[in-house]
């Protein structure tokens, strides 16, 4: 399964060109019929009952997605779009490939290294998140640093990202989990605003989504940018499904209260794509995350060691300064009554003082003082 995605994420990254609609994020492997190219329908909700769409009929299981579906893939084209490849590796050599021979067997590829897939993966992900998370938080360095984050958090689980139903989304969630962290405001460089964007419409727009909670922000983006189900955005969101469509209608609600010409969903899609296009959002190069990613792996290693040095040191200490025997505390002390208190010395009387200079003048001009002598 893990080389399958491999081929398969290198398949993308050769430049085949593939036409993405909205709503095709992490649906690999199925073919979309033109006629969904539709605006979908408003979202209705019964009471006691799932929420669905009138008029839409049960759509087969979907396959594993690989890649994420950046907000301006929803551009819809005149002519259908081309069929999306399989989720498993094409019968077909790819075009780098040397034809194999009728005779012979077929020639046997190489399967990409780790640094390889996750190249890929990154190259083809990490633009459309960027975007996606500017929409988000409104900030661009933030998005940035929030894909980022993500994609170093990827390359240290690879084993498990690579093996996972859809790598794509696995960093999505993360880079939406780091974009909406609250702990970002009390950061020293994170606590002024940013500049707004030059069009008014596109600042209206920012402004609105920002206004509304992380959660339904974040349903809002899912469903209508990104394009994703009602199951799946609840999935990723990790909630209920009557839960997401609730945090659905109410974002749709706010957003329509302020700016009527968004009531359509169709029509907010649309310029979600162009309030994400416009601004000039660039991840950083691939080997820069996983360099990034093993040094800071490498800074928690040392500051683990380092730690677990500091508390043997410190047990060892403790151990050798330690007492080996008991020692009774020393009682506290107590008051000594019946004592008669030192009188403080006072003046000299006439007489203390005619003996003090007779003696100070007879040590002067005295006889020879005694000293004993050794024997």
């Amino acid at each position: 399964m893990c080389r399958s995605i491999y081929v398969y994420v290198l398949f993308w990254a050769k430049g085949h060109p593939v036409t993405r609609q909205a709503g095709s994020a992490g649906r690999a492997g199925r073919v979309r019929d033109p006629q969904e190219a539709a605006p979908r329908p408003p979202l209705t909700v019964r009471p006691g009952t799932e929420p669905h769409r009138p008029g839409s009929t049960p759509e087969p299981a979907r396959a594993d997605a690989h890649a994420s579906t950046p907000p301006d893939a929803g551009t819809r084209p005149a002519t259908p779009p081309a069929p999306l490849p399989s989720a498993h590796p094409p019968s077909a050599p790819l075009p780098s490939a040397p034809p194999p021979e009728a005779s012979g067997p077929p020639p046997v590829r190489d399967p990409l290294t780790p640094a390889q897939a996750f190249d890929a993966l990154y190259a083809f992900c990490a633009p459309a998140l960027v975007r996606q998370a500017y929409l988000l938080c409104g900030r661009r360095e933030l998005a940035r640093e929030s894909v980022e984050r993500a994609f170093q958090v990827a390359w240290e689980r690879w084993p498990e990202v690579a093996v996972d139903r859809d790598p794509a989304g696995w960093v999505r969630a993360t880079a939406y989990e780091y974009a909406l962290s609250p702990w970002h405001r009390f950061r020293p460089r994170y606590r002024h605003p940013e500049p707004p964007p030059a069009d008014l419409a596109d600042r209206a727009l920012l402004d609105v989504l920002l206004a509304l909670p992380a959660p339904c922000r974040r349903t809002l983006l899912l469903y209508d940018g990104v394009g994703l189900d009602l199951p799946e955005t609840a999935a990723e969101t990790e909630a209920s499904t009557p839960a997401t469509a609730n945090r659905l209608l109410r974002a749709r609600e706010s957003v329509a209260a302020r700016l009527p010409e968004l009531a359509d969903p169709a029509a907010l899609h649309r310029r979600l794509v162009e309030v994400a296009s416009v601004e000039r959002l660039r991840a950083a190069k691939p080997p820069t995350v996983r360099t990034g990613s093993e040094r800071r792996a490498r800074f928690w290693t040392r500051a683990a060691i380092a730690f677990t040095v500091a508390i043997i040191g410190a047990t060892a200490l403790t151990l050798r300064t330690a007492p080996t025997r008991y020692e009774p505390p020393v009682p506290p002390g107590e008051t000594v009554r019946g004592v008669p208190p030192r009188a403080a010395p006072g003046t000299l009387s006439d007489a203390e003082l005619r003996l003090r200079a007779k003696l100070r003048s007879a040590t002067d001009h005295g006889p020879q003082r005694m000293l004993p002598e050794p024997r």
